[in-house]
């Protein structure tokens, strides 16, 4: 039996998977681009680990320069360690070097934010977010995570997934969500895995935030297989569902064609 929702799943307990870095990475994915300070209460609450067990990580990775700790407020906050981590692998993310332009170009274009992102345990992480001079703006940037089961980037992941790993992550997204939500989050993500499969595209219209929708396209990286997924997104007022569809979708999809075709020619 698994300790840790990322372990792999072998059918038996994984002996080279070490389940106390697991939980030590689990306390630093806690901390929120715009929360940036916790104390161990509220960690232990975001990563549904033991307070004690919380404490000791704290204690250790703030000895490492992980963490920092303000005396004044006892909290915590992510320290220079994990800064230098964070920009070393963006630097070898190559496909934010590529995109970003077409990216820009976009979102000038159908005047909502276009957003590269990777799969992060049950989230989806903003590599990259691009923005047009006169939007209204979303409260995202990158760092910030957005849930992977009813956004329209989430969705997209999904749907590019092989359907042995999408079962997977799905039994976990059923664990968390509990028995009241999972079935029509559930229909959202198979009525997303056949539109993507139809269309190309998956869109979000109310489902993550009710007055914000969005569309997403997922990239297969030929080399090594790894999935990102571009998603663009405005209040609901600036981008209906018509739209979405009609206009932004194809351009979304050129978008992510073109990218490929860069990445290829690398």
């Amino acid at each position: 039996m698994r300790e840790h929702p990322d372990e792999p799943s072998n059918g038996e307990k994984d002996r080279k998977f070490v389940t106390a870095l697991a939980r030590g990475l689990d306390v630093l994915r806690a901390f929120e681009p715009r929360e940036n300070l916790l104390g161990n209460q509220e960690i232990a609450r975001r990563t549904g680990l033991p307070k004690p067990t919380v404490t000791r990580l704290t204690y250790t990775l703030t000895k490492l320069g992980y963490l920092s700790y303000n005396k004044d407020l006892e909290r915590y906050q992510l320290g220079m360690g994990v800064l230098a981590l964070g920009y070393a692998t963006l630097a070898n993310f190559g496909i934010r070097q590529i995109a970003r332009p077409y990216m820009q170009e976009l979102a000038e274009q159908v005047n909502a934010s276009v957003a590269l992102g990777a799969r992060e345990k049950l989230s989806m992480m903003y590599l990259d977010h691009r923005r047009a001079s006169s939007e209204v703006t979303l409260r995202l940037d990158v760092g910030s995570r957005i849930p992977l089961a009813t956004t329209a980037m989430g969705r997209a992941f999904l749907a590019a997934l092989p359907e042995i790993e999408r079962g997977y992550l799905m039994t976990h997204l059923e664990k968390r969500l509990g028995p009241e939500q999972w079935p029509s989050v559930r229909e959202g993500i198979e009525r997303g895995c056949e539109q993507y499969a139809t269309h190309g595209y998956v869109t979000s219209v109310g489902d993550w935030e009710r007055e914000v929708n969005a569309v997403g396209v997922p990239l297969i990286e030929t080399t090594n297989g790894d999935i990102f997924a571009f998603n663009v997104g405005a209040p609901a007022f600036l981008l209906p569902a018509e739209r979405l569809e009609n206009e932004v979708a194809p351009r979304l999809k050129y978008l992510v064609q073109n990218v490929q075709a860069a990445i290829a020619r690398i």
